[in-house]
């Protein structure tokens, strides 16, 4: 049991404002879409020891994920001087960078309100298509925000729903619901002129939906690298519990590998299997080059250290500690983490998405990554933790 420093014990709840866990195919063997995210969560101080393993391995990585978010951080008045410090601070000086940590940050476990303190822990990555630039039988669109895509801001008319938005489109003198993925997909939706690229396969078209960014090889040559800009406002529907509702695979089956084998070998039931998810995804070219691709953070992601998180619970740019195993093994993965991304599927406190990297392995850990996990936030020992924000 962790080690609570603080008597009585310093505990923080947050309250979301709309909790919607509608995208994971499992949750410790129970469809996720049955049980909603946690409204609450709670923060307990607790000293380093409590933290498995700390200061994790690859620590030299999760300093380079931290420096990033620096980038940004810096400019706030509040972060200014440990960013100001963090600098001074050798990439290979990993004895400084575990003493920098412990003497200006504090360690806040991460709890479901009162309920537990384990979430899933999922993986995503950046995949590698192909494609071109015209279209070709066979090939699917992958577009930008569309000109007719409303985002309502409902707390700007009704102070009461502040932090909510709602997208839509208008219809006469109507707002309604934006066009779902069927619309999309049939080609009902107007888009046609709004195509950033097309991909050769619809299947891994889908996956890049969800991981949120990638890069396409065109026929020209060209490496176009693209990452999530808007979305329809429909919400996520897990098309792996699609597949296990239809008695297609059990629910232990479900994996990003296991969805795309069954879709390559019943292509006549793929259009029918992609509209059990109304959520559709629009995309924006990002700058090519090394590094990761650009988290909702607005930084590059940093391979194995950095996670998608709930910003309703984890604020965006913090270190995370992570307590998990390996995908589909019992092998301890215990490391220091960068909050820098969000997710449509990625609801709840102790709930974390981990970036593996590039490319069909890193594809491979991610798409098999379903596990247990417990989560710490590293919070400055001089500043308040925010309320959720």
């Amino acid at each position: 049991m962790a080690t609570v420093i603080s008597s009585p014990p310093v505990t923080f709840t947050a309250r979301a404002v709309c909790p919607v866990c509608q995208a994971c195919p499992t949750d410790a063997g129970k469809p996720a879409e049955s049980k909603p995210a946690p409204e609450n969560a709670s923060y307990q101080t607790v000293g380093w020891e409590a933290l498995p393993n700390w200061p994790g391995d690859a620590l030299a990585s999760s300093w380079a994920a931290w420096k990033q978010s620096c980038t940004r951080l810096i400019n706030r008045a509040d972060w200014k001087p440990l960013c100001t410090d963090a600098q001074t601070i050798a990439a290979d000086d990993t004895a400084a960078m575990r003493t920098f940590f412990e003497t200006r940050f504090q360690a806040w476990q991460v709890r479901n309100g009162e309920d537990s303190d384990t979430g899933l822990v999922t993986g995503y990555y950046e995949p590698l298509l192909t494609g071109g630039s015209a279209y070709r039988p066979g090939r699917v669109p992958l577009h930008a925000v569309p000109d007719d895509l409303l985002t309502i801001d409902l707390g700007a008319l009704y102070p009461d729903l502040k932090g909510q938005r709602v997208r839509g489109r208008v219809d006469g003198k109507k707002v309604v619901p934006y066009w779902n993925r069927a619309d999309i997909d049939s080609g009902r939706a107007p888009l046609q002129e709004n195509v950033l690229a097309w991909a050769d396969d619809a299947i891994e078209a889908f996956f890049l939906q969800v991981q949120g960014s990638g890069r396409v090889q065109l026929d020209d040559g060209r490496l176009l690298r693209i990452g999530y800009a808007d979305q329809n406002g429909h919400p996520y529907r897990s098309i792996g519990k699609w597949l296990a509702d239809q008695g297609e695979l059990s629910i232990d089956q479900v994996t990003m590998q296991a969805i795309q084998a069954w879709a390559r070998a019943n292509p006549a039931r793929l259009p029918e299997l992609l509209a059990a998810n109304p959520s559709y995804v629009f995309f924006r070219v990002l700058p090519g080059g090394e590094g990761g691709p650009i988290g909702a953070f607005n930084v590059p992601l940093t391979d194995g250290a950095s996670i998608a998180v709930d910003p309703k619970f984890i604020p965006l740019g913090a270190p995370v500690f992570l307590d998990t195993t390996r995908p589909n093994d019992s092998t301890p993965l215990q490391r220091l983490m960068v909050a820098q991304d969000t997710g449509g599927a990625i609801r709840g406190p102790v709930r974390a998405d981990f970036f593996w990297g590039f490319g069909h392995d890193a594809g491979a850990l991610a798409g098999k990554m379903k596990q247990r996990g417990r989560l710490w936030v590293l919070w400055p020992k001089d500043l308040p933790l925010p309320n959720g924000k």
